[in-house]
């Protein structure tokens, strides 16, 4: 399995000791817990923002509607030649 070695500084390690030692776990597991834990947390953040980027797509003339003070003005106004 590929492995990651990572600095931390001395505080940092009492602190992972620590926290480790309360837990009853190693602390290489409660780094790659902590880390795991993240990557999921990234994931279930990027799915999120792209359900809500398909439901805004497909509800944009609704939240125009709803909203016209929030939408943009055309590009051509404002400008002049």
């Amino acid at each position: 399995m590929p492995a990651l070695n990572v600095e931390f500084s001395d505080r940092e390690l009492e602190d992972l000791r620590q926290i480790a030692k309360e837990r009853g776990t190693s602390m290489k597991a409660l780094v790659r817990e902590a880390a795991a834990a993240d990557i999921a947390r990234h994931r279930a953040l990027q799915e999120g923002a792209e359900a809500f980027r398909r439901f805004f797509a497909s509800h944009a003339d609704e939240f125009a509607a709803a909203f016209p003070d929030d939408e943009p003005a055309h590009a051509s106004e404002g400008r002049v030649a």
